[in-house]
């Protein structure tokens, strides 16, 4: 199910479905779910294009210790149970480390859904969990729960006019993956990952940008995006569709259901 909320809204219940939890099937989003909630999403957008003013025009940028900007999406929107995925429910069965090529291979490179194509700009696979985040909450919980990499994937839409970020998040266990979800949530200001600059084209930016992060066993993915600029959308629809190619990516969990448990 896709919710579609702005982020001072209060904490949403667990919600599940939304894709398909057979091995092999594909990773992205099923569209009919989220056209039942089209008319919810236009009139979050509003409340949201408040939160987003307040952001464009309040106070200076919050910096990082290097300098670059501390950004959250405006809109978040978390589904922390994807069924299915009991094998992955814990890194003791899935211990080898993610790689670039495993998670931005050939088919995640150029990604297309509907009117939407987006190339892949840059990636990157990261041990170290505070060098690629801000927040002390969110990084004391990436340590509690066994943070071991972070990878990002930067895209950029053929017309210019979208960029987008893949995500994940390495843990421990499923309830990891949770928790991280709820720091997730701008509206606790615990934290989020810094998005990776995508190299030649536009980077992102202060403004409004929508987010929906999951937990796929103890992987927590979010897929983060925005009009380039931080321009207010016409409505969340639009950025519900803009994510699906950019969550591409996340099909590397179903090769990891078929194999955990092996050694």
């Amino acid at each position: 199910m896709i919710e579609a909320r702005e982020t001072n809204a209060p904490q949403a219940a667990p919600a599940s479905g939304g894709r398909d939890p057979r091995p092999g099937g594909p990773a992205r989003r099923l569209p009919s779910p989220k056209v039942l909630f089209a008319a919810a999403a236009a009139l979050v957008v509003v409340v949201a294009a408040v939160v987003a003013a307040l952001v464009l025009t309040g106070g200076d940028d919050k910096k990082t210790a290097a300098g670059s900007p501390q950004l959250q999406p405006v809109a978040y929107t978390p589904d922390y149970d994807v069924d299915g995925l009991a094998k992955l429910a814990r890194r003791d069965a899935d211990r080898r480390p993610l790689t670039e090529a495993e998670v931005f291979g050939a088919d995640a490179r150029t990604v297309r859904t509907g009117q939407y194509s987006f190339t892949l700009a840059g990636s990157q696979v990261s041990a170290d969990c505070n060098a690629v985040t801000w927040g002390q909450r969110l990084q004391a919980d990436l340590a509690k729960h066994g943070c071991s990499q972070i990878a990002r994937g930067a895209y950029v839409s053929a017309d210019r006019q979208h960029v987008g970020q893949f995500i994940v998040i390495n843990l421990n266990d499923v309830e990891g993956a949770r928790q991280i979800l709820r720091d997730l949530d701008p509206a606790t200001d615990a934290g989020f990952v810094r998005p990776l600059e995508a190299k030649g084209g536009p980077a992102f930016a202060k403004g409004f940008s929508a987010a929906y992060a999951r937990a796929f066993g103890h992987y927590a993915t979010v897929v983060w995006v925005q009009r380039a600029g931080g321009a207010q959308p016409a409505n969340l629809n639009e950025m519900i569709n803009v994510s699906l190619p950019v969550e591409k990516p996340a099909d590397f969990v179903w090769g990891r259901l078929q194999m955990a448990g092996d050694r």
